[in-house]
């Protein structure tokens, strides 16, 4: 069975800095897109960044330059690096990751981790 466990949330100051990882576990053939999503309160859930099987990166705009995916396919793993974090970057965040394994194509959600910037 094919997991996904997110690390890495947390409270912090306006402006300081987070990381979170996302590792996928079990059997697995191939991971393609992993994608860091977030929901704040009463708030749809929305695309923060993506990152392909090749490395092309794709960043929300209220994102850009404070925030940087990147993965570690030996690991399989993929991190979210959060520079710069305001208040209203407070949300669940969750990984997403599209993968093959031995049974079928799968598009599986982490749990989430809480991150919340307040003084």
């Amino acid at each position: 069975q094919v997991q996904l466990v997110e690390s890495g949330g947390g409270l912090v100051q306006p402006g300081g800095s987070l990381r979170l990882s996302c590792a996928v576990s079990g059997s697995i053939f191939s991971i393609y897109a992993m994608d860091w999503y977030r929901q704040a309160p009463g708030k749809q859930r929305e695309l923060v960044a993506a990152i392909t099987g090749g490395g092309s990166t794709n960043y929300a705009n209220f994102v850009k330059g404070r925030f940087t995916i990147s993965r570690d396919n030996a690991k399989n793993t993929v991190y979210l690096q959060m520079n710069s974090l305001k208040p209203e970057d407070t949300a669940v965040y969750l990984c997403n990751v599209l993968l093959e394994s031995p049974s079928s194509l799968n598009d599986l959600w982490g749990q989430g981790t809480q991150v919340t910037v307040s003084s």
